[in-house]
Protein backbone atom coordinates (compact mmCIF):
# COMPACT_ATOMS: atom_id res chain seq x y z
CA UNK A 1 0.00 0.00 0.00
CA UNK A 2 3.20 2.36 0.61
CA UNK A 3 4.65 1.71 -2.51
CA UNK A 4 1.12 2.79 -4.10
CA UNK A 5 0.84 5.59 -2.32
CA UNK A 6 4.55 6.63 -3.52
CA UNK A 7 3.84 5.80 -7.52
CA UNK A 8 1.61 4.56 -9.72
CA UNK A 9 0.59 0.50 -9.49
CA UNK A 10 1.59 -2.04 -11.98
CA UNK A 11 -2.25 -2.06 -13.08
CA UNK A 12 -2.53 1.40 -13.43
CA UNK A 13 0.52 1.08 -15.22
CA UNK A 14 -0.58 -1.21 -18.06
CA UNK A 15 -3.87 0.49 -17.95
CA UNK A 16 -1.85 3.57 -19.37
CA UNK A 17 -0.06 1.50 -21.59
CA UNK A 18 -2.82 -0.09 -23.19
CA UNK A 19 -4.71 3.63 -23.75
CA UNK A 20 -1.26 4.74 -25.24
CA UNK A 21 -1.48 2.25 -27.48
CA UNK A 22 -5.19 1.97 -28.51
CA UNK A 23 -5.02 5.97 -28.98
CA UNK A 24 -2.12 5.96 -31.09
CA UNK A 25 -3.47 2.74 -32.97
CA UNK A 26 -6.71 5.32 -33.32
CA UNK A 27 -4.72 7.61 -35.00
CA UNK A 28 -2.81 5.73 -37.54
CA UNK A 29 -6.21 4.46 -38.46
CA UNK A 30 -7.51 7.51 -38.79
CA UNK A 31 -4.48 8.60 -41.31
CA UNK A 32 -4.30 5.53 -43.09
CA UNK A 33 -8.08 6.35 -43.74
CA UNK A 34 -7.31 10.03 -44.90
CA UNK A 35 -4.95 8.35 -47.19
CA UNK A 36 -7.35 5.82 -48.75
CA UNK A 37 -9.78 8.12 -49.18
CA UNK A 38 -7.12 10.59 -51.35
CA UNK A 39 -6.42 7.81 -53.49
CA UNK A 40 -10.41 7.38 -54.40
CA UNK A 41 -10.64 10.49 -55.05
CA UNK A 42 -7.41 11.17 -57.80
CA UNK A 43 -7.65 14.67 -59.95
CA UNK A 44 -9.82 14.67 -63.03
CA UNK A 45 -8.47 15.15 -66.54
CA UNK A 46 -10.13 17.41 -68.55
CA UNK A 47 -11.37 17.37 -72.36
CA UNK A 48 -11.98 19.56 -75.04
CA UNK A 49 -14.14 17.74 -77.81
CA UNK A 50 -16.06 18.09 -81.04
CA UNK A 51 -19.86 17.40 -80.80
CA UNK A 52 -20.20 17.07 -84.43
CA UNK A 53 -23.23 18.89 -86.45
CA UNK A 54 -27.19 17.97 -84.86
CA UNK A 55 -27.75 14.38 -83.78
CA UNK A 56 -25.17 12.37 -86.26
CA UNK A 57 -24.48 9.56 -84.05
CA UNK A 58 -28.34 8.72 -84.25
CA UNK A 59 -29.86 9.51 -87.31
CA UNK A 60 -29.05 9.98 -90.88
CA UNK A 61 -27.63 13.59 -91.04
CA UNK A 62 -27.20 13.23 -94.46
CA UNK A 63 -23.81 14.16 -94.94
CA UNK A 64 -20.25 12.92 -94.05
CA UNK A 65 -18.70 9.36 -94.93
CA UNK A 66 -19.54 6.66 -92.64
CA UNK A 67 -15.79 5.72 -91.63
CA UNK A 68 -15.68 9.60 -90.62
CA UNK A 69 -18.63 9.53 -88.21
CA UNK A 70 -17.63 5.73 -87.17
CA UNK A 71 -14.30 7.67 -85.97
CA UNK A 72 -15.41 10.53 -84.34
CA UNK A 73 -17.86 7.90 -82.45
CA UNK A 74 -15.81 5.37 -81.16
CA UNK A 75 -13.31 8.42 -79.84
CA UNK A 76 -16.43 9.57 -77.88
CA UNK A 77 -17.27 6.56 -76.79
CA UNK A 78 -13.59 5.88 -74.88
CA UNK A 79 -13.82 9.30 -73.67
CA UNK A 80 -15.03 7.58 -70.61
CA UNK A 81 -12.03 5.93 -70.05
CA UNK A 82 -9.92 9.27 -69.56
CA UNK A 83 -10.84 9.81 -65.92
CA UNK A 84 -8.88 6.96 -63.52
CA UNK A 85 -11.71 6.51 -62.18
CA UNK A 86 -15.70 6.96 -62.46
CA UNK A 87 -16.48 10.68 -61.74
CA UNK A 88 -18.42 11.97 -58.95
CA UNK A 89 -20.10 14.25 -61.42
CA UNK A 90 -19.47 15.83 -65.27
CA UNK A 91 -19.80 19.91 -65.68
CA UNK A 92 -19.97 20.94 -68.97
CA UNK A 93 -19.43 24.23 -70.87
CA UNK A 94 -21.01 23.86 -73.96
CA UNK A 95 -21.00 26.22 -77.28
CA UNK A 96 -24.72 26.49 -77.25
CA UNK A 97 -25.37 28.22 -74.42
CA UNK A 98 -24.53 31.90 -73.53
CA UNK A 99 -25.89 34.35 -70.70
CA UNK A 100 -24.79 37.69 -69.35
CA UNK A 101 -22.45 36.24 -66.72
CA UNK A 102 -21.63 32.64 -65.92
CA UNK A 103 -24.57 30.52 -65.17
CA UNK A 104 -25.25 27.07 -63.54
CA UNK A 105 -28.17 24.61 -64.36
CA UNK A 106 -29.30 23.46 -61.61
CA UNK A 107 -32.34 21.26 -62.40
CA UNK A 108 -32.17 18.03 -60.06
CA UNK A 109 -33.49 16.62 -63.27
CA UNK A 110 -32.60 18.73 -66.18
CA UNK A 111 -34.88 18.78 -69.42
CA UNK A 112 -33.91 17.58 -73.05
CA UNK A 113 -33.03 21.20 -75.00
CA UNK A 114 -33.37 20.22 -78.76
CA UNK A 115 -31.62 23.23 -80.21
CA UNK A 116 -31.36 21.96 -84.01
CA UNK A 117 -33.59 22.01 -86.45
CA UNK A 118 -34.06 20.32 -90.10
CA UNK A 119 -33.15 17.17 -88.89
CA UNK A 120 -35.40 13.89 -89.07
CA UNK A 121 -38.50 13.44 -86.25
CA UNK A 122 -36.71 11.06 -85.09
CA UNK A 123 -34.10 13.77 -83.75
CA UNK A 124 -36.23 14.88 -81.37
CA UNK A 125 -37.23 11.84 -79.23
CA UNK A 126 -33.67 11.44 -78.46
CA UNK A 127 -33.40 11.30 -75.10
CA UNK A 128 -30.27 11.39 -72.31
CA UNK A 129 -32.18 11.69 -68.91
CA UNK A 130 -29.14 11.98 -66.70
CA UNK A 131 -29.60 13.48 -63.22
CA UNK A 132 -28.80 17.24 -62.16
CA UNK A 133 -26.56 18.23 -59.61
CA UNK A 134 -27.74 21.09 -57.69
CA UNK A 135 -25.01 21.06 -55.00
CA UNK A 136 -22.33 20.69 -57.43
CA UNK A 137 -24.08 24.00 -59.48
CA UNK A 138 -24.04 25.51 -56.21
CA UNK A 139 -19.92 24.78 -55.67
CA UNK A 140 -19.41 26.21 -59.10
CA UNK A 141 -21.06 29.71 -58.21
CA UNK A 142 -18.96 29.62 -54.91
CA UNK A 143 -15.59 28.94 -56.60
CA UNK A 144 -16.81 31.87 -59.25
CA UNK A 145 -17.87 34.14 -56.59
CA UNK A 146 -14.46 33.44 -55.04
CA UNK A 147 -12.81 34.31 -58.12
CA UNK A 148 -14.70 37.82 -58.31
CA UNK A 149 -16.91 36.99 -60.86
CA UNK A 150 -21.17 37.35 -60.90
CA UNK A 151 -22.93 34.51 -61.56
CA UNK A 152 -26.50 33.24 -62.22
CA UNK A 153 -28.56 30.01 -61.80
CA UNK A 154 -31.14 28.41 -64.43
CA UNK A 155 -33.35 25.80 -62.86
CA UNK A 156 -34.77 25.36 -66.22
CA UNK A 157 -32.38 24.93 -68.31
CA UNK A 158 -32.05 21.97 -69.98
CA UNK A 159 -28.97 19.75 -71.81
CA UNK A 160 -28.52 20.94 -75.11
CA UNK A 161 -27.16 18.79 -78.27
CA UNK A 162 -23.60 20.04 -77.24
CA UNK A 163 -24.05 18.04 -74.24
CA UNK A 164 -26.62 15.12 -74.83
CA UNK A 165 -24.78 14.07 -78.20
CA UNK A 166 -20.97 13.50 -77.03
CA UNK A 167 -21.99 12.20 -74.00
CA UNK A 168 -24.63 10.12 -74.75
CA UNK A 169 -22.17 8.02 -76.47
CA UNK A 170 -19.58 8.52 -73.46
CA UNK A 171 -21.77 7.40 -71.10
CA UNK A 172 -24.92 6.09 -72.73
CA UNK A 173 -26.45 4.79 -69.68
CA UNK A 174 -26.84 8.58 -68.55
CA UNK A 175 -25.84 7.45 -64.90
CA UNK A 176 -23.45 10.41 -63.90
CA UNK A 177 -24.69 13.43 -62.43
CA UNK A 178 -24.25 16.34 -64.88
CA UNK A 179 -24.97 20.35 -64.81
CA UNK A 180 -23.82 22.58 -67.96
CA UNK A 181 -21.47 26.11 -67.47
CA UNK A 182 -23.08 28.73 -69.72
CA UNK A 183 -20.34 30.49 -71.91
CA UNK A 184 -20.49 34.70 -71.31
CA UNK A 185 -21.45 37.19 -74.15
CA UNK A 186 -19.28 38.38 -75.40
CA UNK A 187 -16.91 35.77 -75.50
CA UNK A 188 -13.74 37.31 -74.31
CA UNK A 189 -11.27 34.51 -73.99
CA UNK A 190 -8.87 36.24 -71.23
CA UNK A 191 -12.62 35.88 -68.93
CA UNK A 192 -12.97 32.07 -70.05
CA UNK A 193 -9.41 31.54 -69.15
CA UNK A 194 -10.45 32.97 -65.55
CA UNK A 195 -13.37 31.64 -65.61
CA UNK A 196 -11.15 28.02 -66.35
CA UNK A 197 -8.83 28.65 -63.36
CA UNK A 198 -11.68 29.28 -60.31
CA UNK A 199 -13.04 26.22 -61.49
CA UNK A 200 -10.25 23.96 -61.48
CA UNK A 201 -10.26 22.85 -57.75
CA UNK A 202 -13.23 20.71 -59.16
CA UNK A 203 -10.55 18.14 -60.37
CA UNK A 204 -9.40 17.68 -56.79
CA UNK A 205 -13.30 16.56 -56.06
CA UNK A 206 -14.29 13.91 -58.70
CA UNK A 207 -15.46 16.19 -61.09
CA UNK A 208 -15.09 15.80 -65.01
CA UNK A 209 -15.00 19.26 -66.61
CA UNK A 210 -15.55 18.42 -70.49
CA UNK A 211 -15.81 21.51 -73.28
CA UNK A 212 -17.77 21.08 -76.31
CA UNK A 213 -17.64 22.46 -79.03
CA UNK A 214 -16.01 22.46 -82.61
CA UNK A 215 -12.04 23.54 -83.60
CA UNK A 216 -13.72 24.43 -87.05
CA UNK A 217 -17.31 25.72 -87.06
CA UNK A 218 -18.51 27.84 -90.38
CA UNK A 219 -22.12 26.95 -90.95
CA UNK A 220 -22.46 29.52 -93.94
CA UNK A 221 -19.35 28.47 -95.80
CA UNK A 222 -20.39 24.62 -94.68
CA UNK A 223 -18.30 21.57 -94.98
CA UNK A 224 -17.26 21.94 -98.50
CA UNK A 225 -14.19 21.12 -100.40
CA UNK A 226 -13.14 24.62 -100.48
CA UNK A 227 -13.06 25.36 -96.50
CA UNK A 228 -10.90 22.06 -96.08
CA UNK A 229 -7.55 24.48 -96.77
CA UNK A 230 -8.63 26.81 -93.66
CA UNK A 231 -9.58 23.86 -92.00
CA UNK A 232 -6.40 22.23 -92.23
CA UNK A 233 -4.74 25.28 -91.45
CA UNK A 234 -6.49 26.43 -88.30
CA UNK A 235 -6.20 22.93 -86.88
CA UNK A 236 -2.52 22.78 -86.87
CA UNK A 237 -2.08 25.95 -85.32
CA UNK A 238 -3.79 24.54 -82.82
CA UNK A 239 -2.70 21.57 -82.34
CA UNK A 240 0.73 23.34 -81.55
CA UNK A 241 -0.46 26.17 -78.93
CA UNK A 242 -2.71 23.59 -77.42
CA UNK A 243 -0.39 21.48 -76.65
CA UNK A 244 2.47 24.05 -76.19
CA UNK A 245 3.74 24.64 -72.70
CA UNK A 246 1.27 26.09 -70.18
CA UNK A 247 2.31 30.16 -70.71
CA UNK A 248 2.47 29.98 -74.49
CA UNK A 249 -0.50 27.78 -74.83
CA UNK A 250 -2.54 30.76 -72.64
CA UNK A 251 -0.91 33.29 -74.48
CA UNK A 252 -1.23 32.06 -78.10
CA UNK A 253 -5.42 31.51 -76.90
CA UNK A 254 -5.64 34.83 -76.24
CA UNK A 255 -4.27 35.74 -79.63
CA UNK A 256 -6.43 33.16 -81.50
CA UNK A 257 -7.41 35.70 -83.42
CA UNK A 258 -3.93 36.11 -85.42
CA UNK A 259 -3.97 32.49 -86.13
CA UNK A 260 -3.69 31.42 -89.79
CA UNK A 261 -7.26 30.96 -91.39
CA UNK A 262 -8.66 32.21 -87.85
CA UNK A 263 -12.24 34.23 -88.60
CA UNK A 264 -12.67 32.01 -91.50
CA UNK A 265 -12.35 28.67 -89.79
CA UNK A 266 -14.44 30.57 -86.85
CA UNK A 267 -16.81 33.91 -87.97
CA UNK A 268 -18.13 33.99 -84.83
CA UNK A 269 -15.76 31.74 -81.88
CA UNK A 270 -18.52 29.92 -79.58
CA UNK A 271 -17.38 26.78 -80.59
CA UNK A 272 -13.97 27.78 -79.69
CA UNK A 273 -14.51 29.53 -76.52
CA UNK A 274 -14.92 26.05 -74.46
CA UNK A 275 -10.97 25.24 -74.78
CA UNK A 276 -10.26 28.68 -73.04
CA UNK A 277 -12.29 27.27 -69.97
CA UNK A 278 -10.40 23.98 -70.32
CA UNK A 279 -6.75 25.25 -70.84
CA UNK A 280 -7.64 27.48 -67.53
CA UNK A 281 -8.64 24.66 -65.54
CA UNK A 282 -5.36 22.94 -66.98
CA UNK A 283 -2.96 25.07 -65.06
CA UNK A 284 0.44 23.50 -65.47
CA UNK A 285 -1.06 20.69 -67.04
CA UNK A 286 0.48 20.61 -70.74
CA UNK A 287 -2.12 19.32 -73.66
CA UNK A 288 -2.35 16.48 -76.05
CA UNK A 289 -4.29 16.06 -78.99
CA UNK A 290 -6.65 12.98 -77.92
CA UNK A 291 -8.01 12.66 -81.38
CA UNK A 292 -7.44 14.51 -84.73
CA UNK A 293 -9.69 13.60 -87.73
CA UNK A 294 -12.33 14.62 -90.01
CA UNK A 295 -15.92 15.57 -90.11
CA UNK A 296 -17.81 15.62 -93.46
CA UNK A 297 -13.96 16.37 -94.66
CA UNK A 298 -13.78 18.90 -92.21
CA UNK A 299 -10.22 18.45 -89.83
CA UNK A 300 -10.93 18.54 -86.28
CA UNK A 301 -9.44 17.68 -82.72
CA UNK A 302 -10.38 17.09 -79.37
CA UNK A 303 -7.71 17.76 -76.35
CA UNK A 304 -6.62 16.07 -73.23
CA UNK A 305 -5.08 17.97 -70.39
CA UNK A 306 -3.82 15.95 -66.48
Amino acid sequence: MAEEKQGLSRREILAAGLAASAAAFAGASIAGSGERKAERTPRMPLAYVPHGGGPWPFVDIGFGDRAELDDLARYLKELGNLPPVRPRALLVVSAHWEEQVPTVMTAARPPMFYDYYGFPPESYEIQWPAPGDPELASRVRELLAEAGLPTASDPRRGFDHGTFVPLKLTYPDADVPTIQLSLVRGLDPRLHLEIGRALAPLRDEGVFIVGSGMSYHNLRAGFGPRMRPVAEAFDAWLRDVATAEPERRDRGLLEWERAPMARAAHPREEHLIPLMVIAGAAGDDVGRVAWNGTFAGIRLSAYHFG
